[in-house]
């Protein structure tokens, strides 16, 4: 019984900052969303870029989720003071040998789990730290738990635009009742 009762009391010294929850909670949504939407675009679509007017030269819908993971291993990278755990290509729109639909999913799922990983040393102690920034300058700690949700949705909703353009519907934009049944 002591072993029992020590157990339940040392449980919140290993429960995750409520900060970091908070923030893991928000990389959650967007994953749910960015995930749904890339399992749901068709595989021939991948390659899909609107052509016409502002949209010329913009990246495919693949170019867009795999920049959106790279910019992700990035900034968790720096937050874990180490190197992505995959390759990440020499420029923001990831590695080019990732071209396939499942190549694709597969890189951003890892790219999620690795911001999940960084997200959870993010303190109220260590919030401010300054780190060196991937892009220029320096950052605050908390810079990189929140950057991965905001980056993520602004190319999440230019997604959702090729997808929309293809007659796909978003998952996270169909009915509860619907959601609950693809799943």
């Amino acid at each position: 019984m002591n072993l029992v009762v020590l157990t339940l009391l040392a449980a919140p010294l290993f429960a995750a900052d409520p900060l970091a929850n908070f923030y893991d909670s928000q990389l959650k949504g967007v994953e749910r969303d960015v995930m749904g939407l890339a399992g749901a675009m068709p595989a021939d679509k991948y390659n899909f870029a609107p052509s016409n007017g502002a949209f010329t030269g913009v990246r495919t819908f693949a170019q867009q989720a795999k920049h959106l993971a790279t910019l992700m291993y990035q900034v968790s990278a720096v937050a874990l003071n180490q190197k992505p755990p995959v390759d990440i290509g020499t420029t923001d729109n990831g590695p080019d040998p990732v071209r396939t639909k499942e190549q694709v999913l597969e890189y951003l799922k890892g790219a999620f789990a690795f911001a999940h990983k960084s997200i959870a040393t993010l303190t109220p102690q260590n919030q401010m730290e300054t780190l060196k920034s991937p892009f220029e300058g320096t950052i605050p700690r908390v810079f990189t738990a929140s950057f991965v949700t905001s980056h993520s949705f602004d190319h999440y909703g230019q997604m959702v635009v090729y997808a929309r353009m293809n007659g796909v519907v978003p998952p996270g934009s169909l009915p509860a009742p619907a959601r609950s049944a693809k799943k």
